[in-house]
């Protein structure tokens, strides 16, 4: 196992805390820190985390959805994702509700397959991606509103989803980083998947 980690780091003081905008997702706060004994000023997006899935079918099609996205104004290809913004629930929750929920799927086995931040300059937000295989299809189909009512699915093949990647066709960073890790760990024989109970990498912000 590689010995390169990232290194929580605690010791800076908060000294000003303070709400300046109050979203319906998300919060900006600007907050004076204490870094090594001057204080700085920093202004980011207060987010709850997220969880996305890339699930994988015996023939190793990956699931993609896609969607108008505004603010970048394209209907961009995704793997299934959602907010941890619900009271109580784990992430491994979440993703298996997101995937029913997006694409009226089922899966059998889950796995830890990477996290990341999403912005770690201007927002908290950490993104978990699991690995669902042993797909079927759920009982009911979800009842879909606003830009979800109009996602288009496909199952595209893991190899050709890399090459997409690497010729720039794809943009969404969970679908990016999602293909990548998969891709490195079908060819390590999937002995880089993690419980997926693993401890999430970063504060959780309640709403």
């Amino acid at each position: 196992m590689s010995e390169l980690r990232d290194e929580r780091e605690d010791g800076h003081a908060v000294l000003r805390s303070e709400r300046v905008f109050a979203g319906r997702v998300w919060d900006v706060v600007s907050e004076e820190v204490d870094l090594d004994g001057s204080p700085v000023v920093r202004d980011f997006i207060r987010h709850t985390g997220a969880v996305a899935v890339l699930a994988l079918d015996d023939d190793e099609r990956v699931l993609l959805i896609r969607q108008y996205r505004h603010p970048i104004r394209r209907r961009d290809w995704e793997i299934p994702a959602g907010l941890l913004d619900r009271d109580g629930e784990s992430p491994i929750d979440a993703a298996r509700r997101e995937l029913a929920e997006e694409a009226d799927l089922l899966a059998e086995r889950w796995d830890h397959l990477i996290d990341f931040y999403s912005s770690p300059g201007g927002s908290s937000e950490a993104v978990r991606i699991y690995l669902a295989r042993g797909i079927s299809a759920a009982e009911e189909e979800f009842a879909r509103v606003d830009e979800e009512a109009r996602i288009e699915r496909r199952w595209v093949p893991l190899d050709e989803l890399v090459q997409a990647a690497l010729h720039r066709g794809i943009g969404n960073p969970s679908l990016l980083i999602g293909s990548f890790a998969a891709h490195a760990a079908r060819d390590a024989g999937w002995a880089t998947l993690g419980p997926v109970d693993a401890p999430w990498p970063a504060p959780r912000e309640e709403r």
